[in-house]
């Protein structure tokens, strides 16, 4: 679980680019940005993974679209809504807050997933 947080912060915070934490999030243009930055993740996960539990590589392609999913509703209710930092929504940190929750639970499912088997 500690690794997938790891992974998950590094994907999130450092290898995203505003082109693409913005462009996810739009209502037309959305599909690559949403696909480079859910491909960072794959390529993350599948590299730590290949590390400390290669049995498990296939692991990584579900996180992949299981993040993909999470991220593409979230732009969809951030475009619909105009919920963005600019505008000042009240919904912003929110839709953050409830998009992060759904990751680290996806993080720890899939650990347990791993754990168990």
């Amino acid at each position: 679980m500690l690794l997938l947080t790891v992974k998950h912060i590094i994907a999130d915070f450092i290898f995203q680019t505003s082109w693409m934490a913005i462009g996810k999030d739009q209502k037309t243009g959305w599909a690559m940005p949403l696909l480079a930055h859910c491909s960072v993740h794959l390529v993350t996960s599948l590299l730590l993974i290949m590390v400390f539990a290669p049995r498990f590589w296939f692991v990584a392609f579900i996180d992949f679209a299981i993040h993909i999913t999470i991220d593409r509703i979230k732009g969809i209710c951030a475009s619909s809504f105009g919920v963005t930092l600019e505008n000042e929504h009240p919904w912003f940190w929110t839709l953050i807050g409830v998009d992060q929750a759904l990751h680290h639970l996806t993080g720890f499912g899939l650990a347990i997933f791993m754990a168990a088997n």
